[in-house]
């Protein structure tokens, strides 16, 4: 039970830490940061939304409000799938990919401060080890 508690607790102050700075300092909250840094790893800067939805852990409906968010304040665009004309693709704008450029510092800054640099090597390899050992469990999962 302490260490189920210690999670939820650190977990979710994480987000509100890595949040509030994101949104102080940039006017774009983690969850943004997060669709914008997975777009911009892909080759074209695009993702079909199903994948991304998979890719970021989030429902299909949540997603598409977070996108629906982005576009007003012009981060991301949507573009249906001119292969097949089903599949609509979240695509990163110009001005989307400058707030992420602007805004990674912080973000690493946070990450850095929060949590890397309050654990030595071994124990973030161990936990590291421990967190990829829960993922591959909830992703077999159905």
């Amino acid at each position: 039970m302490r260490f189920w508690r210690a999670w939820v607790v650190a977990s979710t102050m994480l987000d509100h830490r890595l949040n509030r700075d994101l949104q102080v300092r940039h006017g774009i909250s983690h969850m943004d940061y997060g669709v914008l840094v997975v777009l911009s790893e892909q080759q074209d800067s695009r993702l079909r939304m199903s994948t991304l939805a998979d890719t970021l852990a989030l429902s299909k409906s949540r997603l598409s409000h977070q996108v629906s968010r982005m576009e007003k304040n012009g981060l991301v665009r949507r573009d249906g799938d001119v292969s097949d004309g089903r599949g609509i693709f979240a695509c990163l704008t110009p001005e989307g990919r400058t707030r992420l450029e602007q805004a990674a510092p912080t973000h690493v800054e946070g990450v850095r401060r929060y949590m890397v640099d309050l654990l030595d090597e071994r124990e973030r390899a161990q936990a590291a080890d421990l967190l990829t050992r829960v993922v591959d469990g909830l992703r077999t999962i159905t």
